[in-house]
């Protein structure tokens, strides 16, 4: 029995031996080669360019059998559902008063009851497009990116596109997905050791040197493990030493997205588990700023280390995003002000992510890290556009509420992005009675308006 299975094992060996030996060489040549020298040889861009192609036909196919078939397409809405006009609280007051009676405006008592209207029409208005919570779901698409998740007019239409459907599984899920968890192990792998290693050496220029090698290198071959084809814009105004990188947010890989285009001092809360080691080891090559969780509430606390950071101009920039939040790739919300306090150079970086190809944002109230995780990895790949604006500094008498919104009105103008005021915070928590009390205040205050004039009169 041994005589008759030992050339099958040793065939079986052979195979798997050469099968591993072409993987690693493919995977050394194309990919972690090119991540340590910061060059690319086209493949992704070109991939990109064919996946459009077979988006278009797939889309035409499903418009074409839709009509064959009498059915009707789900179109989503690129803007909002309703008109909307930028009326202020007294002129659309005026306006249901003057629809709604004969008597002449200037006669009319403080109160009419048609006002009720005002409020009834914004609430119904609100709750049927509301501007905010829909910030906190997925974005949608024009056309169809053969993934079931991002098509509501899934159903068959013909066997080719089925057939095509099935084949680009069987890509993504067989090929594309294993090859990713092994550059991601190997990235976050090597990030791990080596910084480590770097930790080792005494403080001075090349430990800087080697940090920061190493830092774009790891996270060049994480990038390559979600396919992302980035385009950066602007280069010269990259964050420098001893300034603040402030940025929109839509998913926790952009920090990879801006990190494997230049070094940052990452400022975020210790965990546990694997992220922990991660923070630990890069901790010892690099000043980054860590805080327990007892220190996060103590904003003085904070303020002070980031300060003292900034500083110091050998420090790397302090990459912060300060919606706090993550947001559907669609608009900008409010700015925390901490950042914007220490009076340090701002410098206002847009992130602008393709949804074609992949949805970036992570809604971490339906999904955990590591199915979000799954589902990037899973996807065609990750493809966006970053922006690097010119620096932005705190103009005389500006307080750090106003600067802040200057800064995120210009990242959302330059990334295309819808400039809101609300608080990123109402993803999980209730509307501030502020709010509420400053519609209060509006309408007391075209009251007394009134009122005044009519005395004065």
């Amino acid at each position: 029995m041994e005589l008759f299975f030992n050339p099958f094992d040793n065939l079986v060996c052979i195979l798997l031996g050469i099968s591993f030996t072409v993987w690693f060489t493919l995977l050394l040549v194309f990919i972690i080669v090119p991540a340590i020298l910061g060059v690319s040889f086209g493949i992704r861009r070109l991939y990109m360019k064919t996946l459009l192609k077979i988006f278009e036909w797939a889309t035409l196919r499903i418009e074409r059998g839709a009509k064959e078939n009498n059915h009707l397409l789900y179109k989503p809405y690129s803007n909002a559902i309703i008109a909307k006009e930028p009326t202020s609280l007294e002129q659309e007051i005026k306006e249901i008063r003057r629809s709604g009676s004969n008597r002449d405006l200037d006669s009319a008592s403080e109160f009419e009851m048609s006002d009720i209207f005002y409020f009834a029409r914004r609430g119904v208005a609100s709750i049927m497009d509301d501007e905010v919570t829909k910030r906190f779901s997925a974005e949608e698409l024009e056309s169809w990116n053969l993934l079931t998740r991002s098509n509501n007019n899934f159903h068959y239409i013909s066997l080719r596109l089925t057939v095509l459907w099935g084949l680009g599984l069987l890509i993504r899920y067989g090929f594309l997905l294993p090859l990713r968890v092994t550059l991601a192990f190997t990235g976050v792998g090597l990030l791990v050791f080596l910084t480590c290693v770097i930790g080792l050496l005494p403080n001075g220029r090349m430990k800087n040197l080697l940090s920061k090698k190493v830092h774009l290198m790891c996270y060049r071959i994480c990038v390559r493990a979600l396919t992302a084809i980035i385009t950066y814009h602007d280069s010269e105004n990259k964050p420098k030493n001893g300034g603040i990188c402030v940025a929109n947010h839509t998913s926790p890989i952009d920090v990879i997205i801006l990190a494997s285009d230049s070094c940052y001092a990452m400022v975020g809360q210790i965990h546990g588990g694997l992220m922990g080691v991660i923070q630990r080891s890069m901790v010892k090559a690099c000043p980054h700023i860590w805080f327990e969780r007892s220190e996060v509430k103590d904003r003085h606390l904070v303020a002070k280390r980031l300060s003292d950071h900034v500083e110091d101009k050998t420090k790397l920039p302090i990459l912060i995003f300060p919606e706090g939040t993550c947001i559907n790739n669609t608009s900008v919300m409010m700015f925390k002000k901490g950042s914007f306090e220490i009076g340090a150079t701002v410098y206002p970086v847009a992130i602008k992510y393709d949804p074609r190809f992949g949805d970036a944002f992570w809604n971490s109230s339906k999904f955990g890290m590591v199915n979000y995780l799954l589902r990037m990895m899973s996807s065609w790949a990750i493809v966006c556009s970053v922006w690097y604006l010119p620096p932005m500094s705190r103009e005389e008498g500006e307080d750090a509420v106003q600067f802040a919104n200057r800064v995120k009105a210009a990242i959302a103008r330059q990334g295309g992005l819808v400039d809101l005021l609300w608080d990123g915070g109402l993803k999980r928590g209730k509307v501030k009675e502020t709010f509420k009390e400053e519609q209060q205040k509006l309408y007391s205050k075209m009251l007394v308006g009134t009122q005044e004039d009519r005395s004065r009169s």
